[in-house]
């Protein structure tokens, strides 16, 4: 096969509760076009500042692909349109790790399973959370056990949809794990434990009225959310504009709210509210939909 053009979606992780667990699909796409040459030729098409040299993640991606199933790789033509922001929470080196495996098997001509596919791109990414939703779309729980990835997908229903409160500063994924404690009390665990169970229930069972208990959080947003000026506001303000939920995206700095999709108001009081907040004025608000659709 002599060209290949992926859509990798943004992702959201951890939904509040399921720390390193849980994830969603959105419907933001890099775009990704591959196809071998006999140099590294790396061309930004939208001018979102990817890496044009060997340090490119796709590339890097694709080369271990290579590696993987005993294949020279001479060189490679990209061209990528990256519109998920880059360190912002929203899976955006997920994407390209996604698209650099997905694109890499079908230049091949797709040796690896849809399995092997998800558990290269865990090994690589470290965790689950978001590149297994970005392969496999919907709302997915995965567990890594022993080198192997399980997961449990479902479709998101179509009367959800998502508000993504992203900022106009990045924040580092090692940052944000730097801030976390290194052990955390039995009570916190367990509380962890039961809001986690439900949002998976609530997200199962279609009961969005549950979701604001299934997101809260013991682990990890309470010790991010002062990394992230303006985030308290937005969790104590936007449940009283018919949010459904509010959490951090994935590491953040986003900040994500569930809404009804019916729920057509949401998106301008957010918008009226960040230009009224002087300490909100960094967000953009932007509305999105689920992605249910399977990259493997």
């Amino acid at each position: 096969m002599s060209k290949v053009v992926i859509q990798a979606p943004a992702s959201s992780a951890n939904l509040g509760s399921g720390f390193d667990t849980m994830g969603l699909a959105l419907s933001l796409y890099n775009t990704v076009e591959l196809e071998e040459c006999d140099r590294l030729v790396v061309t930004d098409a939208d001018h979102s500042g990817v890496p044009l040299d060997e340090s490119n993640l796709v590339y890097q991606t694709v080369k271990q692909v290579y590696q993987q199933c005993g294949r020279s790789l001479p060189g490679l033509s990209i061209t990528q349109k990256s519109p998920i922001p880059q360190a912002r929470g929203l899976g955006s080196s997920s994407a390209c790790i996604a698209a650099g495996i997905v694109g890499a098997n079908r230049l091949l001509g797709s040796p690896l399973s849809a399995q092997e596919m998800l558990e290269f791109a865990c090994s690589i990414e470290g965790h689950p959370d978001n590149v297994a939703p970005a392969m496999l779309g919907g709302y997915v729980t995965s567990v890594m056990e022993g080198g192997k990835v399980y997961t449990l997908k479902r479709r998101v229903d179509s009367q959800l949809e998502f508000v993504a409160f992203i900022p106009d500063f990045p924040l580092l994924t090692a940052k944000a794990r730097a801030a976390l404690p290194a052990q955390v009390s039995h009570k916190d665990a367990v509380y962890n434990v039961s809001r986690a169970a439900m949002m998976a229930a609530a997200f199962c069972e279609g009961r969005s009225d549950l979701f604001w208990l299934g997101a809260q959080d013991r682990l990890h947003q309470p010790y991010r959310i002062e990394l992230i000026p303006g985030a308290s506001q937005l969790l104590q303000q936007l449940p009283g504009m018919g949010a459904l939920a509010v959490f951090i995206s994935g590491a953040g700095p986003t900040m994500l709210a569930v809404i009804k999709a019916e729920n057509t108001a949401f998106l301008a009081g957010a918008e009226a509210l960040l230009r009224q907040d002087e300490q909100l004025r960094h967000f953009k608000a932007v509305r999105l939909s689920a992605h249910n659709e399977s990259m493997v």
